[in-house]
C-alpha cells in the first residue's frame, strides 16, 4: 500500500485526545495519511503556510480564533485547498456559514466515526460533502432576504455574542470567552440589539431559545 496515493490531511483540533481519535479513524484506511496535526488557529496556519496537504479537518471551536475566521484565512491563503469543517454543534448553528465561507464540507463530532473517512475522501477528489438536510438549508439560503430569519443578518462575531448572551453569560463572562474587552462585547450586543430589532436581552434569549440556538 505505500506506494499507492494516499491523500494528506491536516487535523486541527485543540483536544489531544480528539486529536487522537480522529487520527485513529483516518489511519484506519489505506488511502488517507493524517500528515500533521495542530492545536490551534495560529499553529494550523502556520503549517498550511509551510507544508502542502490535499485537506484540512477543522475544529470551529478553537482557543485562540474563531473557526469561521480561521476558514475565511485558510481559503485567502490557499483557495483551492479543500477543508472538512467539524464541530460539535448541530448543522443549524453554523454549517451555512461555513459553506459560504468557502468549506468543502460540514460533519459533526457525533458522525465522525461513521462519516468522516467518506468525507475526506469526497472533498479531496473534488467533491463537497454536504448531508441532505444541509443541502435543504443552503437552497433555504440563497433565497430572498424576506425569508431570511432575523439573526441570519450578524457577522459571525455578532452571532457568537448573541449565543453567549442568550445561554444566560454576563457580557463580561462573554468577553472572557471570546477574548474581547468587555467595551468590544457591548458593542456588539447594541449591533445585535439594532440589526435585529430589539430592545433588551431577554427579547435575545427568547428569540435564541424559539428558534433552537442555544443548547
Amino acid at each position: 500500500m505505500d506506494n499507492e496515493l494516499k491523500y494528506s490531511v491536516l487535523v486541527v483540533d485543540d483536544h489531544p485526545v480528539v486529536r487522537h481519535g480522529l487520527r485513529h479513524i483516518l489511519e484506519d484506511t489505506d488511502d488517507v495519511l493524517v500528515a500533521d496535526e495542530a492545536s490551534g488557529a495560529y499553529e494550523a496556519l502556520d503549517k498550511i503556510g509551510a507544508k502542502l496537504f490535499d485537506a484540512v479537518l477543522l475544529d470551529i471551536a478553537l482557543p485562540d480564533m474563531n473557526g469561521i475566521e480561521v476558514l475565511r484565512t485558510i481559503k485567502r491563503m490557499k483557495p483551492e485547498l479543500p477543508v472538512l469543517v467539524l464541530s460539535v454543534y448541530e448543522e443549524e448553528i453554523y454549517a451555512v456559514r461555513a459553506m459560504k465561507e468557502g468549506a468543502s464540507g460540514y460533519l459533526t463530532k457525533g458522525r465522525a466515526s461513521q462519516e468522516l473517512v467518506a468525507a475526506i475522501r469526497k472533498i479531496c477528489s473534488g467533491g463537497r460533502y454536504i448531508t441532505a438536510s444541509l443541502a435543504d438549508r443552503l437552497a433555504e439560503a440563497v433565497r430572498d432576504d424576506v425569508n431570511r430569519p432575523l439573526h441570519a443578518s450578524l457577522s459571525m462575531r455578532e452571532f457568537e455574542v448573541m449565543r453567549l448572551i442568550a445561554q444566560g453569560k454576563s457580557l463580561k463572562l462573554a468577553s472572557e470567552v471570546l477574548h474581547l474587552s468587555p467595551k468590544t462585547v457591548t458593542t456588539y450586543r447594541a449591533r445585535i440589539l439594532d440589526k435585529m430589532r430589539m430592545q433588551s436581552t431577554e427579547e435575545i434569549v427568547q428569540y435564541a431559545i424559539r428558534n433552537h440556538l442555544v443548547d
